[in-house]
């Protein structure tokens, strides 16, 4: 059942009209953008940093350490977050930061058309899916093709070029979420079709299993579920509409009976998973006087569920840590964000628009340290003939991080995957990956996977 439909001004500026194909292109569609600097209203969550203020490192927190979880090795990264909950602590995982092998998997970005399922592995295999909306599986050990299933339902001209969706592991079957306005469930051992269902609108995030549901979120801001066995549709949620937003779309999290979703409309929402009741509401967006992009609500990245709290990231300005079973907000930086945060220990770990990386502490977001990967780097043309046309290339995109044996693993437009010392924040190597990537690493066993661009999975151990 639906719960709550309401709407939302148009906005006069960066506004798209909704469907299949319509959002705001890549992850970087505007130059300049700093990040708000107006703190949320009063009451509403405590802000850590004043107005106009810039963010920096705790002055009490310089040399003072804190402690993480000792490195894990995972059997299985069967869903985008990995678990339900979409977080993991700290994996063991690319020990040596050496590339073992590169395959490609289909077809990279082009016009109209992106990469942007983030991988999952288990059984042995590694499941994407690439611009031309085909699902492939490959051997997670040597990178062969296992098989390959074209999921185009090829019956709605106005859909040829839809983009997005995901996949998600369980129980042997893959489920898959598509731009074409459909999910199916495909057998993960041949990539046998199960049962697919239409859906309302387009679907550009990747979906979450849990407790014998699929969810996922469509280009309309409703959250979708769907019976696992049957593709029966199941209960349904309306946020707020919304007519811009990040290319880029985030999976629900999952903590036993209760279901965490964040929307385009930068509301993040918990709902009772059995029959999809709300039990609190946060909006994550704050105006500023200096950036007329915080108008972009969107949480792009995954929320997450850790120890009892839900940090998520919006793209205007809220980083923020909000108490799972109350709701009530502890916490909030000025972070304008596209990726998934990562809480490990005492500390939770951010990658701002601009390339900051932050590291926070999770009890009370007070900084250790900041490091800027886009520091030093000038805005320039590429491509064009004597400076003369071509596209003006802003501050790359950086996606993760990945916690793997004490690093921090972040990938960029720049066709650079950097692994900072967890930490220090200290840079510790730079890694060609030789194509630009925007999904956030994943790991299984002893090895990292990286996802181009250009379709290409690379296997560093």
């Amino acid at each position: 059942m639906t719960r709550r439909i309401a709407s939302l001004a148009v906005m006069t500026a960066a506004a798209l009209a909704l469907g299949a194909c319509s959002t705001i292109n890549r992850l970087n569609p505007f130059d300049n953008n700093d990040g708000p600097a107006e703190t949320a209203g009063e009451g509403e969550r405590i802000s850590i940093i004043p107005p106009d203020q810039i963010l920096e490192p705790t002055a009490a927190l310089k040399d003072v350490d804190f402690s993480i979880p000792q490195a894990v090795t995972v059997a299985a990264w069967p869903l985008p977050g990995g678990t339900p909950e979409q977080s993991l602590g700290h994996v063991a995982a690319g020990a040596n930061l050496s590339i073992a092998w590169r395959r490609s998997f289909g077809a990279g970005d082009s016009r109209g058309r992106y990469v942007t399922a983030p991988p999952v592995a288990a059984d042995g295999k590694v499941f994407l899916m690439d611009a031309d909306a085909r699902v492939v599986a490959l051997d997670a050990r040597t990178g062969s093709q296992v098989w390959r299933t074209g999921i185009n339902p090829g019956d709605n001209r106005r859909d040829r070029l839809a983009f997005g969706g995901g996949v998600a592991f369980s129980d042997g079957k893959l489920y898959v979420s598509s731009g074409f306005r459909e999910m199916l469930q495909l057998d993960a051992g041949t990539g046998a079709i199960g049962w697919r269902a239409r859906t309302p609108e387009a679907i550009h995030g990747a979906p979450t299993v849990a407790a014998g549901r699929a969810m996922a979120i469509s280009l309309d801001n409703t959250l979708l579920t769907f019976d696992t066995a049957t593709g029966a549709p199941s209960w349904t949620y309306q946020a707020l509409a919304e007519s811009a937003r990040i290319l880029s779309a985030s999976s629900p999290a999952v903590s036993g009976d209760t279901v965490v979703a964040a929307f385009g409309s930068g509301e993040l929402v918990a709902l009772r998973a059995a029959n999809g009741n709300d039990l609190w509401n946060e909006a994550l967006s704050r105006a500023s006087r200096t950036s007329a992009l915080s108008e972009i609500r969107d949480i792009p990245g995954r929320p997450v569920i850790y120890q009892g709290d839900v940090f998520a990231v919006s793209h205007s300005g809220v980083f923020s840590a909000t108490d799972l079973r109350t709701g009530q907000a502890r916490w909030s930086l000025p972070v304008v964000g596209v990726t998934s945060p990562w809480p490990a220990g005492d500390v939770v770990y951010a990658v701002s628009k601009t390339g900051e990386v932050i590291c926070a502490s999770r009890e009370n977001g007070q900084i250790y340290w900041i490091r800027n990967l886009n520091e030093g780097f000038k805005a320039k043309r590429v491509g064009g003939v004597f400076g003369i046309g071509g596209q003006r290339q802003t501050r790359p995109i950086w996606s993760g991080p990945l916690l793997a044996n004490d690093r921090l693993l972040i990938v960029g437009q720049t066709g650079y995957l950097v692994a900072l010392n967890a930490k220090t924040g200290a840079v510790e190597r730079r890694i060609d990956i030789k194509a630009p990537a925007t999904i956030a690493p994943i790991a299984m066993g002893d090895t990292v996977y990286v996802v181009t661009q250009d379709a290409d999975l690379i296997a560093i151990r």
